[in-house]
């Protein structure tokens, strides 16, 4: 393709895809299949790499990440980005309403009401209608630059349509309520600590160092301040908003007078938890601009804006009896049975009580009444007892000793909250969640094999360990209740395909404890096959980046149990994926060197210098000694490796250096 060809078709297609996106995800419009939508993603993506001078800022392939941050750039704002007061009271805001009054000297006032998103505060600035920056809101003053990171969020337009030369636009990104659970149940399959909330959460997402990481969390933002010339109100400026493009949440209100905020904070006490994302609070604002100007700021505060936030809601419930949940890695979670109860819009029957220390810290007794409240408005728990209530003759709940499901007495390693079943081989809960997690979607992805089927085959004989799904025959499966011809060769060939399954997927559907989805790709990254991480060390494993004690200890013990290398072996002789093919090696210039990376590079990201050191030859470690040939020292590196360094003699190189050595 010729180049004024390229630029056209360049343009043709970033003006559709953006169409497309701001239908799906700003108009809830399917306009095409999703199969023919990424075709012309792919299409733009190609001709990008082929004509890569002709990449716009505003391009919608800026949505799927893959930008490397080595350090985020610190921003002054052009604005400060101040926080609000706050209060719980409706007696605070009926003397924020005489406060106003008194400022305004008889003036007639309105307010806008806007729900408070329990999110992460973001600056985005256009020029020309193009987004050019995102930052953070850091101490108010400054903040981070994560421009590549908000461009793959994609309710936040990469352009718009305000015929403005420079614009400000502020607002909260946040992760909706949906995305959140499915990322903690994907946590404790992996066998992970699950996030504490969805605002935590964001904040970490945004930080990332790789933008592609950030795409995969699915933010989402929504805006409600314009710093721009040309209009009169907060009201006309929120209108603006709307038209050019922007994601505004519809649940704003412009009211009269304070008793009309009240009305509003009513109504959206109950109503706020059908929303997508956790509210905490209502934000009230003096609408006119002019007016705002005319009552100023505080210190900290601006005087013409106050924040309502909703109380914790929590119920009082009895507890009915604790019940114990064995999870695929032998995990005992112990769960609180409760007298359904309704709860911030939801009825609560369970609520999970941790682990033993929980217990023993509320101190738990048959038939207690206890309150419970949503973490983060999405998870119930157990907060405290209502000990007005306890009966003088109920008994002290005792925490297990053995295994609900086998009788197996339970081990608690030191260190560790949760108590475990180590019978990893008949263990009911433990087989079949196994089996459950290797063909989850994340995993093996045999979507035609459900919770019930496992049980079947289980209670058969048939399917005690993921090996034995490559073993198994039509005829078993007639026999099974409910499966006809059709239903057995859709589950036959989920099987068959599932062996084309990448090796990170296999790596991951294995289930080793706290090896998660993207553990399973950093490992594979590093090791390339199953050989090469199964001979792995303590050393070389925590040598990988986002790898941890635990994660190496883990990884470790897994193959150190003969029954999990033999599977291994069942599971290559049934066709599976345990090398992979990306990133083949270059040369074998560093071979037999040894380098150990510190510090902050200006071309490459750490993982980015790990990787150019494997594909030629050489190998990455975590600690320095006698041995070590190279330390690669970038910028903010840590004092103590280069004082270790020097003091053994060891050869310290810059960046420059190291592209010198493969240039040899």
């Amino acid at each position: 393709m010729e180049l004024e060809q390229a630029k056209k078709r360049i343009n043709e297609l970033t003006k559709e895809l953006h169409h497309y996106n701001y239908a799906y995800y700003m108009e809830d419009k399917s306009l095409i299949p999703d199969h023919e939508f990424d075709l012309l993603l792919k299409e733009l993506i190609d001709l990008e790499a082929q004509f890569p001078n002709l990449k716009r800022t505003d391009s919608p392939t800026q949505r799927v990440g893959g930008t490397i941050n080595k350090a985020f750039e610190t921003v002054q704002h052009s604005t400060r980005m101040l926080s609000l007061g706050n209060t719980y009271s409706e007696e605070d805001l009926l003397e924020f309403d005489n406060r106003v009054a008194k400022g305004l000297e008889g003036q007639p006032y309105e307010y806008f009401c806007e729900l408070k998103f329990d999110g992460v505060a973001i600056s985005l600035q256009y020029e020309n209608d193009v987004l050019v920056r995102a930052v953070t809101r850091g101490d108010g003053t400054k903040g981070d630059d994560i421009t590549d990171n908000a461009r793959t969020i994609r309710s936040i337009p990469l352009k718009i349509n305000s015929n403005l030369d420079k614009l400000e636009v502020r607002g909260e990104v946040f992760m909706p309520k949906t995305v959140f659970e499915e990322l903690n149940l994907e946590r404790e399959e992996a066998g992970e600590d699950l996030y504490a909330n969805a605002r935590n959460t964001a904040s970490g997402s945004l930080k990332m160092m790789d933008s592609a990481q950030v795409a995969k969390r699915k933010l989402d933002c929504y805006l409600y301040m314009l710093l721009a010339e040309g209009h009169d109100s907060h009201e006309e400026a929120i209108h603006n908003l709307e038209q050019w493009g922007f994601n505004v949440s519809p649940t704003y209100q412009k009211c009269g007078n304070i008793q009309e905020v009240l009305d509003y904070i009513h109504s959206w006490s109950e109503k706020r938890h059908e929303l997508p994302v956790e509210t905490d609070g209502i934000v009230i604002k003096v609408n006119n601009l002019d007016q705002q100007e005319l009552l100023g700021f505080t210190a900290k505060t601006p005087k013409w804006a106050i924040s309502y936030k909703y109380k914790s809601e929590n119920a009082c419930t009895k507890l009915n009896a604790v019940t114990y949940q064995v999870g695929r890695t032998g995990a005992i979670t112990p769960v609180a049975e409760l007298e359904p109860v309704l709860l911030a819009g939801t009825t609560v029957k369970r609520a999970s009580l941790h682990n033993a220390n929980e217990i023993e810290r509320l101190d738990l007794h048959e038939g207690d009444f206890v309150f419970v409240e949503k973490g983060g408005e999405i998870i119930p728990k157990v907060t405290s007892v209502d000990l007005s209530q306890r009966s003088g003759k109920s008994k002290a709940i005792t925490y297990i000793t053995h295994c609900p499901a086998c009788n197996t007495e339970l081990v608690r390693k030191e260190g560790e909250a949760s108590h475990y079943c180590p019978n990893t081989e008949a263990c009911p809960p433990q087989i079949k969640g196994r089996i459950e997690h290797f063909i989850h979607r994340n995993a093996m992805n045999i979507d035609s094999l459900g919770e019930r089927t496992i049980s079947l085959l289980y209670e058969k004989g048939w399917l005690n360990k993921p090996s034995d799904l490559y073993k198994l025959t039509k005829e078993q499966l007639l026999e099974l209740e409910g499966f006809k011809e059709l239903s057995a060769t859709n589950l036959l060939t989920g099987i068959e395909r599932s062996k084309q399954a990448p090796f990170e997927a296999v790596l991951f559907g294995l289930g080793i404890r706290y090896v998660g989805k993207t553990v399973a790709e950093k490992l594979i990254e590093h090791f390339r096959n199953i050989d090469a991480l199964m001979a792995a060390g303590f050393d070389e494993l925590v040598g990988v980046q986002e790898i941890g004690d635990r994660i190496a200890e883990s990884v470790i013990a897994y193959f150190s149990e003969q029954t999990n290398r033999e599977e291994i072996e069942r599971l290559k002789s049934a066709g599976l994926q345990f090398v992979t093919t990306a990133n083949e090696k270059q040369s074998n210039i560093l071979a037999d060197k040894t380098f150990v990376v510190s510090g902050v590079f200006t071309n490459y990201s750490r993982d980015e210098l790990k990787n150019t050191i494997k594909a030629n030859g050489g190998k990455v470690v975590s600690s320095i000694s006698k041995k070590l040939d190279y330390l690669i020292a970038g910028d903010k590196m840590g004092p103590s490796k280069k004082e270790k360094a020097e003091k053994l003699e060891v050869r310290i190189i810059s960046e420059e250096d190291f592209e010198s050595l493969l240039l040899k």
